[in-house]
Order: structure tokens, then C-alpha cells, then sequence
């Protein structure tokens, strides 16, 4: 039997920029994204110290759109993946090196970007609360916990429609 392994990161962190959003010359989505985590900590001498981490982020196909949909510079994030190296050599012919990880799944803490109204053209916002971008039935057993919880049944509000293209699989 083999043995097995394990590469998984988790980080909570604020993004550092808005996602970009580009297609592979085949057609796939990626989307790339910065991530900023912090670290403070107390020195011997009672002085307190910070130290940030910046991070790149990857995402592909359904999940990246989800990302260039949902998320916006200074969103607090929770990103879940797998760490990854890739060599390169770049337009000077230097041999470059780059660490990322790749996107499995994601939260956003608080609201997400601001949608506009195609028949108004105001703004409307969109609250993305806990469920994970690519576990779409734990946001629904979830919502669907919450009447159970205060006794009432909740009227669906027409607002709530969830669009087939927001399915990321």
C-alpha cells in the first residue's frame, strides 16, 4: 500500500487586491487573487511586533468566476487549498520561482461586492455569510436550519433566486 500524504493550507486574511480574472487561451477561468495575513507578537522587551505575510492565490474554472464575482480588495476571507511551486523562466531569461496556492474552497466574512440591478442600474448588495464557495448544500442545510430553529417558517424573498451559473459544479 502506499503511503499517503497531505497538502492542505488554510489561511484567514484580508485580499490585497481586487481578483483578476483571465481565460486560458482553451477557455478555462483563472482568477488571482493577493492575500494578507497578519502576525503580532510581544518582544522580551514589552515592545509589540507585527509581521505580514502576502500570499497568492489561485482559483480555476466555476470557482474562479465565484471569486471575481463575490470577492473585493479588503474582503476578510477564509481560502482553503493546496500549496504549489512552479519554475519559469521570464521575458529577461531569468530563471524565476513562484509559490502559490491553488483554491479549493472559500468563505467571505460579512458581504460580498455590490451587484447592480440590470433593470434599475442601482446597487444592490448581496450578502454571502458563511456558505462555501464550491459547498453549495452546506449553505443550503444551513438556510434550511433556520426556521427550525425560531419555530416559523421563513418566506422565501423573490430577491433570493440563485442563478444556475453560481453552482460551481
Amino acid at each position: 500500500m502506499a503511503s499517503r500524504s497531505l497538502n492542505k493550507v488554510m489561511l484567514v486574511g484580508n485580499l490585497t487586491r481586487d481578483p483578476e480574472l483571465k481565460y486560458t487561451p482553451s477557455g478555462a477561468p483563472v482568477c488571482s487573487i493577493g492575500l494578507a495575513t497578519n502576525r503580532s507578537w510581544t518582544t522580551a522587551e514589552g515592545q509589540t511586533k507585527e509581521e505580514v505575510q502576502y500570499h497568492r492565490i489561485t482559483a480555476w474554472h466555476k470557482l474562479a468566476e465565484l471569486c471575481a464575482k463575490l470577492l473585493t480588495k479588503g474582503s476578510k476571507v477564509y481560502v482553503e487549498g493546496r500549496i504549489a511551486y512552479r519554475s519559469y523562466t521570464g521575458k529577461d531569461g531569468q530563471q524565476r520561482s513562484l509559490t502559490e496556492i491553488i483554491l479549493d474552497d472559500f468563505i467571505v466574512f460579512g458581504t460580498a461586492k455590490k451587484a447592480t440591478s440590470s433593470t434599475t442600474g442601482e446597487e444592490t448588495p448581496e450578502e454571502v455569510s458563511a456558505p462555501a464557495a464550491n459547498t453549495v448544500e452546506s449553505g443550503i442545510e444551513e438556510a434550511e436550519e433556520e426556521p427550525k430553529k425560531s419555530g416559523k417558517k421563513k418566506k422565501k424573498d423573490e430577491s433570493e433566486t440563485i442563478d444556475p451559473d453560481d453552482i460551481p459544479f
